[in-house]
């Protein structure tokens, strides 16, 4: 229960202001809120997560625990990188009314994001990745839900950028201790 809880409350807090977040809402306010949107939105959340769980536990369980932990420090310090860039997306010439596209585009943003790698990172760690995964697609489809309610206006007016560097923060801190811990085991 604590991993599900955990990676859901990471994941949509890391997913907040994302790149997939923005997308979501600039396609809502271009194409309408509609309801076939959400649901790809909310698909593809769900898919990048359990992807990124299933991957985690799999590495995981290929290498020995020292060195699964130096993995979950990497993972964490891959997400601090991204969350750590600014969003700069460019508006859509032409936004597209294909779902199928719409999907695609989302999923391949989704998977390298720093909300996905922290689901790696949960999944990696924890004694059941799929509680992992199941709380990571909650917490993305959640992120992707509310920037599809909110549009692009109201995205904007929130201190996304500021919150993103607190937790990209966080994220280093939280790597550098894995890492460490991995290295330099307690007796």
């Amino acid at each position: 229960m604590d991993g599900f809880l955990i990676a859901a409350l990471l994941t949509f807090a890391l997913a907040t202001g994302g790149r997939d977040q923005w997308m979501v809402a600039r396609w809502a306010d271009g194409l309408g809120p509609s309801r076939g949107l959400l649901a790809v939105a909310v698909l593809s959340a769900i898919a990048s997560a359990a992807a990124m769980a299933w991957i985690g536990a799999e590495f995981a369980a290929l290498l020995p625990r020292r060195a699964g932990q130096m993995l979950v420090a990497f993972a964490l310090g891959a997400a601090a990188l991204e969350l750590a860039f600014p969003v700069r997306l460019k508006s859509p010439q032409e936004p597209t009314r294909s779902l199928g596209a719409i999907a695609i585009v989302l999923l391949a943003r989704q998977i390298g994001d720093g909300a996905r790698f922290a689901v790696f990172a949960l999944a990696a760690w924890s004694a059941v990745p799929f509680t992992a995964g199941l709380g990571g697609a909650l917490g993305g489809a959640a992120a992707v839900a509310a920037g599809w309610s909110a549009g692009g206006a109201t995205l904007a007016r929130w201190p996304l950028r500021t919150l993103r560097l607190i937790l990209a923060a966080g994220l280093a801190l939280a790597a550098l201790f894995v890492g460490l811990d991995s290295r330099f085991p307690a007796a």
